[in-house]
């Protein structure tokens, strides 16, 4: 079972969710999916942007998120979002846990961040921006709890093949 969990609330996007899988692929961590999507997973777009990575996804569906809690009642889940008085790296990330990120245009719903505020992280930017792109908010994050854990199952060496550089 897949300890990393990144969970995209209804994302609109095609070309970040592509990307996001991606990180996925390469990290292990697990993808979940929370309709409405705003695109098709056939969407030509999506898959150019996950390459060709789809068969090393663990991918889950879910109809909204009362589904997603109901078949996975005790996650550990932190939101991401650019109001939350604590930063991604101010948190230990336990050992399975779930990284949630709402749609491209406004994010997680206010509410459930609101009754969820313990759970609530933002990585620092500037102020006078709106946001991080979704798949680059997404990879910091699992990066982030990767360090935390020495990069465990990851490739250790790496090896310069060439000069051209």
């Amino acid at each position: 079972m897949k300890d990393i969990h990144i969970v995209l609330v209804e994302p609109e996007i095609p070309q970040n969710t592509g990307n996001i899988a991606r990180t996925c692929a390469a990290t292990g961590a697990a993808l979940h999916l929370v309709r409405p999507l705003g695109f098709a997973i056939d969407d030509k777009k999506l898959k150019r942007a996950g390459l060709d990575y789809w068969d090393k996804l663990d991918i889950t569906y879910y109809d909204g998120l009362d589904d997603f809690f109901a078949k996975n009642p005790d996650a550990a889940f932190f939101c991401f979002t650019t109001k939350a008085p604590r930063t991604y790296t101010d948190v230990v990330y336990p050992q399975k846990v779930f990284l949630m990120f709402g749609k491209e245009t406004k994010g997680l719903d206010e509410d459930f961040l609101y009754q969820n505020a313990e759970h609530c992280v933002r990585i620092p930017m500037r102020d006078t921006l709106r946001s991080l792109n979704l798949s680059n908010a997404a990879a910091i994050a699992v990066y982030e709890v990767l360090r935390q854990r020495g990069f465990e199952g990851l490739r250790e060496d790496g090896e310069l093949t060439s000069r051209s550089w």
